[in-house]
């Protein structure tokens, strides 16, 4: 179905608003693909924070105009599927990887991140990122394992000179001792005899 001026002009806009939002691109050949299969990779996107959005390719270039996507508008050739990442740096790239080894027809045609273009072998570098949820539990070990390593060493310390217990702390615990048998000597009862 032909677009008019003023729908052409709302795709570009919804376009370029997720582009100058998105942290990075992914543009596929999808030629082939059944409606089913576009259908489920559609909802997959949405489940997962990824824009997926069949456009022509002129109005895509419009689009990326003056964000960091500018970078590919040179490169956009052929009937292509646009999986910009909303939440993620790595969703994009996982959804297309996961459909394309499931169908051959899906074929990753570039990736752009940070303004730089890339070929589509880094399809799986950017699949390959952590989700927000990973990178935060690395980073809390990274910063839990110093203090782990100090309490480590201090055992260590404490083993190695006696269990951690000092001549200062066998003379406290003496008098506490004397005191307990002093204490159950007085509540038993004295024989009569």
């Amino acid at each position: 179905m032909a677009l008019n001026l003023s729908q052409k002009q709302e795709v570009v806009a919804e376009l370029a608003d997720v582009a100058a939002k998105a942290h990075s691109l992914i543009a596929a050949e999808y030629a082939g693909i059944t409606v089913g299969q576009m259908t489920q990779m559609r909802k997959k996107a949405r489940e997962n924070g990824v824009y997926l959005k069949v456009v022509k390719n002129t109005l895509a270039s419009r689009a990326v105009e003056g964000t960091e996507y500018e970078c590919v508008k040179d490169s956009l050739v052929g009937p292509l599927v646009y999986a910009f990442s909303t939440e993620e740096p790595g969703a994009a790239g996982r959804l297309i990887k996961e459909f394309a080894k499931g169908n051959d027809k899906l074929q990753p045609k570039l990736v752009a991140v940070g303004g730089q273009l890339y070929p589509a072998s880094h399809v799986d570098v950017l699949a390959s990122l952590p989700t927000r949820e990973q990178a935060l539990a690395m980073l809390a070990r990274v910063l839990a394992e110093p203090a782990s390593m100090f309490a480590r060493a201090i055992k260590a310390v404490g083993e190695k000179l006696g269990g951690g217990e000092t001549d200062a702390d066998a003379k406290v615990e003496a008098p506490a001792d004397a005191a307990t048998e002093a204490a159950a000597a007085a509540e038993t009862p004295a024989d009569p005899a």
